[in-house]
């Protein structure tokens, strides 16, 4: 089988991300990296917080605490929260591990011996006062455009407009509040992109007819618009610090790289992280390192982020001139939106993942959002949508399902799958069905097309219903008892098929419903397609019970509830 290395976007430090965040990145990719599991290959997720930069600063200033502290702090409280979500990372790492300074000041070093890094003076704010620099977002002041007081020398998160930080009125400093700065000049070191603008395009002209549109298409903009030369360095406290055997001059003065440069290299140093707490069994470099024709590499992002591992971190792989493995397949995703509007985590717009978690188990947050998935535009998430899927898909179509066959079964067969008689019509109709939904599923979980999945695995669902419907067994059981102790045996046969192939979606209530069988070898990772038309995984005797409801139906009253806390709308 396949080697696939996956890897979602980093999420940032500062703060629990929001719902969007989640469906983004992190939980399609575990997704896919659980079905690929089941599937027998061998997979490594890796993902970590990425740390540096400005607002990692900021945040730990405004909390009273050493970035090391705060960044350190804000690592556990993401991973519990991912935990919860159940994401089965192989290994979630940290942006400010030794590791990963390791190996990005090695990507530095041989990109300057190769020609693509030079020292630039450049003209920057100086705040007297703090007696720093202060990079873009370290400047505050009022938006130009649109008068909001809080904009920062980057960007203003009211407008949205992209600034420079001599744009702002009235700016100062985010460190001391300070109004008395300067403009000097100072040096940093600059990724030469031009001159990998050829290798970048020709890079991209070999993948994006694979690439789904939106990456494509956004890779080519860029390239189409021109790569530009790219300060990479900063003037802050946190941060892999420049090399001093090759900046001397640089490192004195504490610069640090820019968090951008760093961040997508925290793949391969979280992938060394991963080895180094088993270095005996574990090899980092066979799957970073001359490892193109072994692995598959695949990563998962928002739109945001596509333009940095589409050109930005191919153009340093490439400039480092070794055989580092580059991404084979980009799965983008447009926005979730919140009742159309941005959540925003600065300004506590819309769910985010630990309150969602206070709310409900993981698995309903899951199917919802993989089943929205914003993959060819924008979704948008509202309550009145979300109660009404978990009503219909997961109470009534899956729970209902499981619920009433194995708690009539109880009530009339007893403790242990019923026998009945052999299969008939109806019985080998379901399992051709079975087997042509599931080829569907599989199909649409390979090719990355996860709503069309989540609908497979819906489909899926129904199926085990219409059975039912049609051999209504709580009126077989009055003329022929042996056939609706069959329809029930075929239909536990289901739930046990439901909780293998529902595990990448739902894996806690996939457990569940696997553990309602005392199968002696229930070891099966997935569903071949003989054993999907035969449904015989769960033979007669095998002793059984009923779990608890798998799903609550919400109830208006829940709705009311919910958007009385989180609001109607954006505003």
């Amino acid at each position: 089988m396949a080697r696939h290395l996956i890897t979602s976007a980093l999420p940032y430090i500062n703060g629990i991300k929001h719902l969007g965040n989640m469906v983004g990145s992190m939980l399609p990719a575990d997704v896919y990296s659980r079905y690929l599991r089941q599937r027998g290959h061998d997979v490594l997720y890796i993902c970590a917080t990425d740390e540096h930069g400005t607002p990692a600063e900021l945040a730990a200033k405004e909390q009273g605490l050493p970035v090391a502290e705060f960044c350190a702090q804000a690592h556990d409280a993401q991973k519990a929260v991912y935990d919860g979500f159940a994401l089965a990372f192989d290994y979630f790492g940290r942006s400010s591990s030794p590791e990963n300074r390791d190996i990005t000041q090695h990507f530095a070093r041989k990109l300057n011996e190769n020609g693509f890094i030079e020292e630039r003076a450049i003209r920057q704010v100086y705040s007297p006062t703090d007696g720093r620099f202060l990079p873009d977002r370290y400047v505050e002041g009022t938006c130009p455009h649109c008068g909001y007081d809080k904009a920062r020398g980057d960007q203003c998160e009211n407008c949205t407009r992209v600034l420079d930080p001599t744009d702002l009125i009235d700016p100062r400093s985010a460190i001391s509040g300070s109004t008395d700065l300067e403009v000097r000049e100072t040096k940093h070191l600059f990724l030469l992109q031009s001159k990998l603008q050829h290798e970048v395009e020709a890079w991209v002209s070999r993948h994006e007819a694979d690439w789904p549109q939106l990456a494509s298409s956004i890779a080519r903009k860029w390239l189409t618009e021109g790569l530009h030369d790219r300060a990479i360095t900063r003037d802050l406290d946190w941060g892999v610090p420049v090399p001093a055997d090759t900046w001397p001059e640089l490192a004195a003065e504490g610069k640090v790289f820019y968090v951008w440069f760093d961040a997508p290299i925290e793949y391969i140093g979280a992938t060394k992280e991963w080895a180094d707490q088993d270095p005996e069994n574990r090899d980092w470099k066979s799957w970073w390192y001359e490892a193109d024709d072994t692995v598959r590499y695949t990563e998962f992002m928002a739109k945001d982020n596509v333009p940095f591992h589409t050109v930005m971190f191919p153009a340093t792989e490439l400039g480092v001139r070794e055989p580092w493995k580059k991404v084979d397949y980009v799965k983008a995703f447009n926005w979730l939106t919140y009742y159309g509007g941005k959540f925003s985590t600065s300004q506590k717009r819309g769910v985010f993942t630990d309150q969602a978690l206070d709310i409900l188990p993981a698995d309903y947050w899951r199917y919802f959002l993989i089943a929205n998935a914003p993959e060819s535009d924008d979704s948008s998430f509202t309550w009145e949508h979300f109660t009404a899927t978990v009503n219909k898909d997961l109470a009534d179509t899956l729970g209902n399902f499981v619920n009433r066959v194995l708690s009539f079964s109880r009530k009339r067969f007893g403790d242990d799958v019923p026998a009945g008689g052999e299969p008939g019509e109806a019985e080998t109709r379901l399992g051709e069905e079975i087997a042509r939904l599931l080829a569907e599923y599989e199909s649409q979980m390979e090719a990355l097309q996860f709503r069309k999945a989540a609908a497979a695995l819906r489909a899926l669902w129904s199926a085990g219903n219409s059975y039912l419907e049609e051999k209504a067994p709580w009126l077989e059981i009055k003329t022929d008892k042996d056939g609706a102790a069959l329809t029930l045996r075929t239909a536990m046969n289901l739930i046990h098929l439901y909780s293998v192939v529902s595990e990448p979606f739902i894996p806690a209530t996939a457990a569940t419903m696997r553990a309602a069988f005392t199968l002696s070898d229930d070891t099966a990772a997935w569903v071949t397609e003989a054993e999907a038309k035969s449904l015989a995984a769960v033979p007669a005797g095998t002793p059984f019970t009923v779990p608890p409801v798998l799903f609550a139906k919400l109830t208006d009253e829940d709705l009311e509830t919910y958007k009385e806390r989180f609001g109607g709308s954006p505003e």
